[in-house]
C-alpha cells in the first residue's frame, strides 16, 4: 500500500516548487505517452541553445518540462560556452540515458541571493543563467517568458541537480485551457528522490530548498511550501512503489505523485488508453516509459 507523506507545516523560508525537468529523446514521443495519460500538453516552446520542451501547466502552478534536444550544434556550442543548463542536461543523458528526471527546480524572489549562497556552500553546479522565450497558449496567443537561474549539486554529481527559478517576465497569456487535464490532475503534492546514501544529500538539499530535513534511515523528506521532497533508498522505494529503483546513485529523481480529482475516473481512463498501472492502496502507480522518465503516482485529492 502506498502512503502519501502527510503534510507538515513547512519552514518559513523555504522555497516552492516551481517545476520538474524532464529529459527526453523525443517531444513527439513525450506527447503522445503523455496525452495517453489523459495530460493536457502545451505547444513546443524553443529555448536559444539548442533545447525544447512541451510542458504540462497544473492548476496550483507547478509543470513538468519534458525537455529534448532540437538543434545539436546549438546546444553544443551553448555546452562550450559555459551554459549550465544544458551541460547538465548532456551529463544526464551521458550517465542516464535519453529518458529521465534530471532537476527539481525551485520559485525564487532571488536567484542573485539563491547563487550567492551555493557558492558560499560549496553547492554551485556553475553560472547562473539568464534567457527569454516564447510562450504560447492553447489558443495561439504567444508572448516573451524570461528567466534567470542559479544550479546546485552535489560534487561530481551527474544523474540530478537542483536550481532555483527567477521569472522575470511572466507570460501575459491565458494557461487555463492547457490547467484542465482528463486525468483530472490539479497539482504536485510530492517529489521522490532515491539515494544509496539519503543522508548524504540531506545539506544539499537542504540548502536548495532552504528546508530542514525531517525523519531519518530510509526515508527524509523536505517540506516546501506546496509539496513534499521525499528522500528514499532504494529499498524503501521500491517496497512503496512496488519499482525497482533504477542503477545506484548519490541522488536520482525518480516519482512524482500528483493530486488527482477521483483515482477510479483515472483507472478508467488509463485502461481505455491500455496503459499498464498498478493499483496500490488509493493510489494508482505507471511505471516510467519512453517520454515518462518518471514513476507518475495519481493520488486522490483529500
Amino acid at each position: 500500500m502506498i502512503e502519501t507523506m502527510p503534510a507538515r507545516p513547512h519552514s518559513p523560508g523555504a522555497c516552492s516548487l516551481d517545476h520538474l525537468v524532464l529529459p527526453t529523446a523525443s517531444l513527439d514521443v513525450a506527447r503522445a505517452r503523455l496525452v495517453s495519460l489523459g495530460f493536457v500538453v502545451a505547444p513546443t516552446g524553443i529555448h536559444p541553445f539548442g533545447t525544447e520542451n512541451c510542458c504540462i501547466f497544473l492548476e496550483d502552478g507547478t509543470y513538468l518540462e519534458p525537455l529534448a534536444v532540437g538543434n545539436a550544434q546549438a546546444a553544443a556550442k551553448a555546452v562550450a560556452d559555459g551554459n549550465v543548463f544544458v551541460a547538465r542536461d548532456r551529463a544526464y543523458r551521458d550517465s542516464c540515458g535519453n529518458e529521465g528526471f534530471s532537476a527539481l527546480v525551485l520559485g525564487t524572489q532571488n536567484a542573485d541571493t539563491d547563487y550567492a549562497r551555493y557558492v558560499e556552500a560549496g553547492l554551485s553546479a556553475g553560472d547562473m543563467l539568464s534567457f527569454s522565450r516564447a510562450f504560447t497558449d492553447a489558443a495561439g496567443n504567444s508572448d516573451a517568458a524570461s528567466f534567470k537561474l542559479a544550479f546546485a549539486s552535489g560534487t561530481g554529481a551527474t544523474d540530478a541537480f537542483l536550481f532555483a527559478c527567477e521569472r522575470i517576465n511572466a507570460p501575459k497569456v491565458d494557461r487555463g485551457a492547457l490547467q484542465v487535464h482528463a486525468n483530472g490532475a490539479t497539482g504536485i503534492i510530492e517529489v521522490v528522490a532515491v539515494s544509496t546514501e539519503p543522508s548524504k544529500q540531506r545539506r544539499l538539499i537542504s540548502i536548495a530548498t532552504r528546508s530542514p530535513a525531517t525523519g531519518q534511515g530510509s526515508a527524509t523528506a523536505f517540506d516546501l511550501p506546496n509539496a513534499t521532497l521525499t528522500l528514499l533508498d532504494p529499498v524503501a522505494f521500491e517496497t512503496r512503489f512496488g519499482i525497482a529503483a533504477d542503477a545506484p546513485s548519490e541522488l536520482r529523481f525518480a516519482g512524482i505523485v500528483f493530486s488527482v480529482r477521483s483515482a477510479d475516473a483515472v483507472a478508467r481512463l488509463l485502461a481505455a488508453s491500455s496503459v499498464e498501472h498498478d493499483i496500490r492502496g488509493d493510489a494508482i502507480v505507471v511505471r516510467p516509459a519512453s517520454g515518462q522518465g518518471a514513476a507518475f503516482v495519481f493520488q486522490e485529492k483529500a
